[in-house]
């Protein structure tokens, strides 16, 4: 019979593919793509950062333990790129199947605790998983504009979509949505992103 260290070990050994799950996000000094490892690490550290200006109260430890564990399921389901409207239509069959698998490592108890704050997170019910959301949504337009929207150029993106996948924020901290709006006017400007896509 497997002992609970050993269950809790395997799931330790498992998250470590998590390293080699690549975004289209680059990383800040453009040099390579971030992976899904880096980006909830550094959104969790956000989230413990940045919690006076969420507009509920919140526990950040919690919104940062939700945030350290959103993305596993990535490990099965791969990096749904949110402007990707095919992935995103199957991100959830997906996630749900990946979660049950991964997070069923763990001893019964851990499992459950794992998967009742992951589908908090997906579902967003609370003011804990709405200010985690904001924080898994502003990064990745940070690291956008600070490599001069490469990843959104390489993809088509246009500002209007940015701000229409991104309004999430808003739920979680209207000041950092006020931030990220400001951000994306200041790139729209300097020519980082196209206020909206072209018609041909």
């Amino acid at each position: 019979m497997t002992s609970r260290l050993e269950q809790q070990l395997a799931f330790i050994l498992e998250i470590d593919k998590l390293k080699a799950v690549l975004r289209q996000s680059l990383i800040s000094d453009g040099s390579r793509r971030e992976n899904s490892a880096e980006h909830s690490w550094q959104i969790a550290l956000m989230a413990l950062l940045l919690a006076e200006h969420a507009d509920e109260t919140v526990d950040a430890a919690r919104a940062a333990t939700m945030l350290l564990i959103h993305d596993i399921v990535e490990i099965d389901a791969g990096d749904a790129f949110l402007y990707d409207e095919a992935a995103q239509a199957a991100k959830a069959t997906l996630e749900q199947a990946a979660a049950k698998r991964i997070f069923g490592l763990l001893p019964e108890e851990q499992a459950a605790r794992f998967t009742k704050l992951w589908e908090e997170f997906e579902t967003g019910d609370t003011a804990d998983a709405r200010y985690a959301r904001a924080m898994d949504r502003l990064m990745p337009m940070m690291l956008n504009v600070a490599t001069d929207g490469r990843a959104w150029r390489a993809h088509g993106v246009s500002a209007d979509k940015v701000l229409a996948r991104n309004a999430v924020i808003a739920e979680g901290s209207q000041a950092l949505w006020d931030y990220a709006q400001n951000m994306i006017e200041g790139a729209v400007s300097r020519g980082v992103i196209p206020a909206t896509t072209s018609r041909s």
